[in-house]
């Protein structure tokens, strides 16, 4: 399995940016597709996922209403379409598989596969 993530980038407050997923090596039709992030000095943190077969969606509170997650499936593309960026979530972003497709899992050691990751940097 491979995962390709991009779209990162330098954005003023209440920007927008979309990141992508390129997934590739599998079929994902069983999987959980997620985004977390990482800030410097800190842990990395669950941010969205989505079952890759029913498109299920699953975010952390702090981001509900302002990023959305979805899947190509055309594309093997996951995509995290972010609005409204605050300074707060500034981090290295990463993508992520599951087997199992439950979207619920929040930690990271519950995923299998991880894509390098990509820097998306708000400015207040």
């Amino acid at each position: 399995v491979q995962l390709q993530a991009s779209g990162g980038g330098l954005v003023q407050a209440g920007g927008s940016l979309t990141l992508s997923c390129a997934a590739s090596g599998r079929t994902f039709s069983s999987y959980a597709m997620g985004w977390f992030r990482q800030a410097p000095g800190k842990e990395r943190q669950f941010v969205a996922a989505i079952r890759w077969s029913n498109e299920c969606t699953y975010y952390t509170n702090s981001v509900k209403g302002r990023f959305t997650i979805s899947r190509d499936n055309a594309k093997n593309t996951v995509y995290l379409q972010m609005n409204s960026l605050k300074p707060e979530d500034t981090a290295v972003y990463y993508c992520a598989a599951r087997v199992g497709g439950s979207v619920y899992y929040t930690n990271p050691g519950a995923y299998d596969y991880w894509g390098q990751g990509t820097q998306v940097t708000v400015s207040s």
